[in-house]
């Protein structure tokens, strides 16, 4: 296995109490490999088990069972020093009482490094982390923004074989981590180390990752690159986490009507029908008379006529969020809202009605039972 690559087998971690008895089941015999090199990122809602993965990882918790494997080592047993790895904190977790140099050559120090090389190496990566000017203050003299950086710089200078992440941007405001949110993309293409990272935002995940690891309760729901999870996502907790806003999920069943096989929404007033051709067919023909859940994402209804689009069907205005040049608009349907990104500066109002078509191609189908896609 090459030296970055990280090896997780049937990882479990039980809590106990005092007297020894298991209490909570955090992570749930989960099987992961990260390539060498890889930015790869865990998400999921809070409790998931993400970042007891991490500190695991890190060997800030100790393993209940299973193996921890970076490059050919098994690292189940060592101290956190001795795993080649660093880690950026939520809380940044620098020293206040040192200066910006002193927190990043701290490590570099520990380790009996020669003072020519710690200077050469805080020097350089400060430079390109934009502290150089900065050395001399102290945390409290720096912004959120900053002090991040400063977190990030004194994990670089150790030049570790993995850089693990627990939420580092989440105390950040939205334009700062949008910022952040690049430069660490930035230094991870440059620097080629392989990267975990811990976030709840769907959003950070989908923009930074080489591959995502969507969690939830202790397992791991489905891991692939940002666009397959977008596309094809493989059970009704990924469909509903990954986007913003998530992806329509209609209960309904399927029916055999004149003309072919139909979806029908379960509700006693306006409901919807649609027809399932082409490649769902196939897949509807298994569930006739059966319960399905229909998905279809936001961007995938128009209120354009586009080939390969369902007949239009007309629904009134709930609520209407214009942002320029789109507008996100939640539709009436008989079980709740359907939310549509409608392209174009268009001035929706409540209750107006308001003709839209849905691309089929774009549909996914669920089994209701085990919550699994149908293919």
């Amino acid at each position: 296995m090459s030296q970055g690559a990280v090896e997780i087998k049937d990882l479990v971690k039980t809590y106990v109490d005092d007297r020894g008895r298991p209490t909570f089941t955090a992570v749930k015999k989960i099987n992961l490999h990260i390539d060498n090199g890889e930015f790869m990122v865990l998400v999921g809602p809070s409790g998931c088990g993400k970042t007891t993965t991490l500190r695991m990882v890190a060997g800030l918790e100790k393993i209940t069972s299973g193996t921890i494997a970076i490059g050919d080592r098994v690292v189940n047993d060592l101290e956190p020093k001795d795993r080649g790895i660093a880690m950026v904190f939520q809380n940044y977790a620098l020293y206040p009482h040192m200066t910006i140099f002193n927190n990043m050559a701290f490590g570099l120090q520990l380790a009996k490094k020669k003072k020519d090389f710690i200077s050469e190496i805080v020097g350089r990566t400060a430079k390109a982390l934009g502290l150089d000017k900065m050395l001399d203050r102290k945390p409290q003299a720096l912004s959120g923004g900053q002090r991040q950086r400063v977190a990030l710089g004194r994990a670089i200078v150790r030049n570790p074989i993995v850089f693990l992440f627990d939420e580092p941007l989440s105390n950040l405001d939205a334009k700062m981590r949008v910022q952040m949110r690049s430069e660490i993309s930035r230094l991870h293409a440059e620097l080629g180390s392989t990267m975990i990272y811990v976030t709840h935002d769907q959003v950070e995940a989908m923009t930074m990752g080489d591959r995502i690891c969507v969690m939830r309760d202790g397992l791991i729901m489905q891991v692939a690159d940002p666009l397959t999870l977008y596309r094809q996502p493989q059970n009704l907790f990924v469909a509903g986490f990954i986007g913003s806003p998530p992806m329509n999920l209609l209960k309904g069943k399927v029916e055999q009507r004149p003309g072919g096989l139909f979806f029908c929404e379960k509700a006693e007033n306006n409901a919807l029908s649609f027809p399932l051709e082409g490649r769902l067919q196939p897949l509807a023909s298994k569930y006739v008379g059966k319960e399905v859940v229909f998905g279809i994402r936001p961007e995938h209804i128009s209120n354009e006529p586009k080939a390969g689009s369902s007949t239009p069907v007309t629904l009134n205005v709930d609520i209407a969020e214009p942002m320029g040049s789109e507008s996100l608009v939640y539709l009436k349907a008989g079980s709740g809202n359907v939310i549509a990104r409608i392209q174009g500066e268009h001035v929706f109002h409540m209750g107006e009605p308001v003709a839209v078509q849905l691309d089929l191609d774009k549909v996914s189908l669920f089994d209701p039972e085990t919550e699994e896609v149908i293919s």
